[in-house]
């Protein structure tokens, strides 16, 4: 297991020596916004479940809660709203 992580970090490392400046910045950039969604995303998961724990309703914060609702946005929180009243 140590080999195969060892390989991956060598392979990503060679992979962004061979990037130019404009390509790593617009790939730090992607990330950068997708990092700040998933935290966004389970900020609010846990304020609806803090929430949703004084009406009776349990609202589940876990990681695929969380990725629903930071790749979908609005529609992802329906979703999960509506698992979470109807479950």
């Amino acid at each position: 297991m140590k080999v195969f992580i060892l390989v991956l970090v060598g392979f990503a490392l060679l992979l962004l020596l061979k990037m130019n400046k404009k390509q790593i910045h617009k790939i730090t950039e992607f990330l950068s916004v997708y990092w700040f969604r998933i935290a966004f995303a389970f900020l609010l998961l846990f304020t609806m479940n803090i929430a949703g724990g004084f009406l009776g309703i349990y609202v589940p914060v876990n990681v695929i809660s969380g990725l629903t609702l930071a790749i979908l946005g609005i529609p992802g929180l329906a979703a999960i709203c509506a698992f979470a009243l109807f479950l």
